[in-house]
């Protein structure tokens, strides 16, 4: 499916494969920059992955949650009488059990929008759990829950955004007082002054509908209490690290009560961010009950109920120019339709203010934001967060630029580029991109689909054949290793203004000279971080990658980390890793210093080796030193200790505070990368059918790590973006009721809709981050939406074709050259 470009040049880098190859000739480095199978692969491949479903515990008890069946209304009472009388049942818990006993669980939005795992008084969207019951086996709980009895009181639902905002609208939360969650508008420069003296000011109404991840496992969690009062949870959230003592708090455990194991997880894409309703849920039943208790998503719950849905936002947005084409000033207005709850707050704002004027020299800008919650499931994360969306709404701009300046699409783009010697550049509103150089991307693009052969093509296939041809091309940033600034400077006195989002790791050799890598994130799921980890110590010590072996810590265990998301894992796990092992390098050469009666700063590591420089017939093998270390104390040098373990907890690399007033955001996402996607589609008028022609997909992740996973992760990414733009919608009807409750609903895209993709890389390394390296994990997810939307408006402009709303549906497109044709 993936085609690959090898690109030589003298005054950069390019780099892809996908073949185990030696590192790229000319490279600095022996492992980082070559295409390597991943470490991970062969206990996958085999079905050993170990996933939750996998694990058994004695005597465990399985979980089934009864789902609301409607979007908006009052609980009026719960008979379980029925479902008590099932042999093997155990136990029926509800929302008013969970309130009595345990605290809201984590929620980063305002405290007056609580939400339990249970519905407590209300329900506020179809398919909220309201009641869970505990019995012997999944099916028996299943049988618990057809035999419950659940009287609502129905409510009117508030299903649209702009409606919630009425006067008179029903409130999903009394306490809130209104169903506007959040306001707030930022304003960098002079932005009235600049759109008031602008030649040119093209706007457009735009709405990126609603949809998720879906990863081939749900998410699950098996908790069990322990003898010694400590509760112990197995879940796949990927996040748990960071935020085990939120669901400590949330239980009402002392931090120390709580271990938190982590388990593979078979897929997220955002869906297991952070997951922390199950894991709470699953030890909120197991501490009633006191027994192990699984609770395990079927797909109904995990699509309706995770929590996990992703941007739903609906845009007013202007782009000032002068009449050459140079932009000046740009003017967003959103309204984001939340869902019930808000648990992330409005943190994916911050993931698109954080690239707002894309690759551009935008020097203004408005931000007006409004959340909104409606009888729906809540967001949560999804490949992008936020950012995504920005990309889509700004690249849809440029193209309305292009059209009303006569430029072409790279033309208009490569004028208004932020170039190489710019950098690091600010950009309004704080934040700092690193490196980048822009135009090297776009031509590596260009070269890899001929734009004047597709052009020509165009004409002459709608005049001889009639055939309906468009040409898209975005440019597009992605933001990568968040600063936790960004979850709080959205207000003035932020109740928890944390600015740690660290990454920890431990490297130890053993007696024998093997090499040991402890993470302290749960990480296994699809970013190979066990392949990275593998890499670096390998470029560290220069071993073979074979011979380091991978393992997680348990939260008990666990020092300071904060886990994937956000494209950020690589870059900081790669800097723990590096940081523990120059310690470690540092005590190896102290002891073969000693042993050769050498001074310290005259030797190194080299192939597994310590030597003299210069000299390295002088010198020992790791095990070598390994063995003095474990087993001859009285030959170590004074002061030092028996083992060679080393850890080390690395901060972010660049990040700086909001002022007070908010007048700068401060730097808190700033190792930017950036790619340019080109795509040519074919449109049936008739139909609304598309098929996809050719395809490009150039990405600059700074200095790459391994390319063959890089490459996978733009490619999966891209399709992604595929089902983003053309296929996958999560809607509700006018009465709050769920639409795509299974994936006859849900349209996922498949090795149909995926074309072969042409992969091109650009390598402008860091200069903040250990190698250079960037975060390229969200992909192509952050390109795709904006080119098919500009391919397919090129393909149909004699019929006024502007897409306005993702996902575009053939039935859309074929109204409008419907009602074109009618109107000629």
């Amino acid at each position: 499916m993936t085609e690959t470009t090898q690109v030589t040049s003298t005054s950069r880098e390019y780099r892809s494969g996908t073949e185990s190859v030696p590192a790229p000739p000319g490279s600095k480095h022996k492992y980082i920059g070559r295409s390597m199978k991943r470490v991970e692969d062969p206990r996958l491949l085999v079905g050993r992955g170990g996933f939750i479903s996998d694990l058994r515990l004695p005597g465990l008890k399985h979980a089934a949650v009864y789902r609301s069946p409607v979007a908006h209304g009052r609980i009026v009472s719960i008979d379980a009488t029925e479902a008590l009388n099932i042999p093997g049942v155990v136990a029926v818990v509800t929302g008013e059990d969970c309130k009595a006993q345990m605290n809201p669980c984590m929620n980063f939005g305002p405290t007056t929008i609580p939400q339990y795992p249970l519905a407590v008084d209300k329900v506020r969207y179809y398919g909220e759990a309201v009641v869970a019951v505990i019995a012997d086996s999944r099916y028996i709980a299943e049988d618990g829950v057809d035999a419950l009895k659940v009287e609502i009181e129905e409510l009117p639902p508030v299903v649209d955004p702009m409606a919630a905002l009425e006067p008179d609208s029903p409130l999903l939360h009394e306490e809130h007082g209104s169903n506007l969650a959040y306001e707030r508008t930022f304003t960098f420069g002079e932005v009235d002054k600049e759109f008031a003296e602008a030649d040119i000011v093209v706007s457009d109404r735009l709405h990126w509908g609603r949809s998720a991840g879906t990863p081939m496992e749900t998410t699950g969690a098996i908790a069990r209490p322990g003898l010694n009062g400590v509760l112990e949870i197995y879940c796949n959230s990927i996040n748990f690290t960071y935020f085990s003592w939120l669901i400590a708090t949330a239980l009402k455990l002392p931090s120390n009560r709580i271990t938190l194991h982590p388990v593979p997880a078979g897929g997220s894409f955002g869906s297991k961010f952070t997951a922390h309703k199950v894991p709470t849920l699953a030890g909120f039943l197991a501490l009633q009950v006191n027994q192990p208790v699984a609770y395990i998503e079927d797909r109904l719950d995990h699509t309706m109920n995770s929590d996990h849905h992703a941007s739903d936002r609906y845009y007013d947005a202007s782009l000032a120019l002068k009449a050459d084409g140079t932009f000046v000033a740009l003017d967003i207005d959103v309204i984001d339709d939340y869902g019930a709850y808000l648990q992330f707050g409005v943190g994916t704002h911050g993931n698109a203010l954080s690239q707002s004027v894309g690759p551009y020299r935008i020097g203004n800008l408005r931000y007006h934001l409004r959340a909104v919650v409606t009888n729906k499931c809540q967001q949560g994360a999804y490949r992008g967060f936020g950012s995504e969306v920005q990309n889509w709404v700004l690249e849809r701009l440029v193209d309305l630029a292009a059209k009303e300046t006569g430029l072409k699409p790279e033309e208009i783009r490569r004028k208004n580029f932020i170039q190489p010697e710019q950098f690091p550049h600010k950009i309004p509103g704080g934040n700092l991109y690193d490196s980048g150089n822009y135009d090297a991307v776009l031509d590596e693009a260009l070269s890899l689909v001929d734009l004047d052969h597709w052009r020509q093509e165009k004409e002459r296939l709608r005049e001889e054949e009639g055939r309906y041809i468009g040409i898209g091309l975005v440019s597009t940033q992605e933001r990568s290793v968040f600063s936790s600034t960004e979850f709080w400077y959205w207000f003035d006195e932020p109740g928890f203004p944390v600015t740690s989002s660290p990454e920890s790791a431990t490297v130890s050799i053993d007696p024998t000279g093997e090499f040991q890598v402890v993470l302290h994130s749960q990480a296994m799921w699809g970013n190979s971080p066990e392949t990275v980890a593998a890499m670096v110590v390998a470029e560290e010590f220069g071993v073979d990658p074979a011979k380091v072996n991978i393992r997680y810590a348990d939260s008990a265990h666990a020092l300071p980390g904060t886990g994937p998301g956000g494209s950020r894992f690589t870059v900081m796990v790669t800097g723990a890793i590096r940081g523990a092992s120059r310690k470690l390098q540092k005590k190896v050469i102290e002891i073969a210093a000693h042993t050769l009666e050498v001074p310290p700063e005259d030797m190194e590591i080299t192939d597994g080796r310590v030597q003299v420089k210069g000299a390295p017939e002088v010198g020992q093998a790791l095990a070598e030193v390994a063995a003095t270390a474990y087993f001859f104390a009285l030959n170590l040098p004074p002061g030092v200790t028996s083992g060679l373990e080393e850890q080390y907890t690395y901060d972010h690399p660049i990040t700086t505070m909001p002022a007070p007033d908010r007048s700068d955001l401060g730097i808190f996402y700033p190792i930017m990368g950036h790619n340019c996607h080109i795509a040519v589609v074919e449109v049936d008028p008739d139909t609304g059918i598309i098929k996809i022609l050719d395809y490009a997909a150039v990405h600059d992740a700074g200095t790459i790590v391994n390319p063959i996973t890089l490459g996978g992760h733009v490619t999966g990414g891209t399709a992604q973006g595929i089902g983003t733009a053309l296929l996958e919608e999560l809607p509700y009807d006018e009465n709050g009721q769920f639409q795509a409750t299974s994936f006859r609903d849900y349209l996922v895209p498949t090795a149909h809709e995926v074309p072969p993709i042409k992969l091109g890389h650009v390598e402008t390394p860091s200069p903040y981050t250990e190698f250079g390296i960037k975060g390229g994990g969200e992909g192509g997810r952050m390109a795709t939406p904006g080119v098919l939307s500009a391919a397919i408006d090129d393909a149909l402009a004699e019929f006024g074709m502007r897409v306005r709303e993702l996902p575009i549906k053939p039935s859309a497109i074929v109204s409008t050259v419907v009602e074109s044709r009618a109107q000629q």
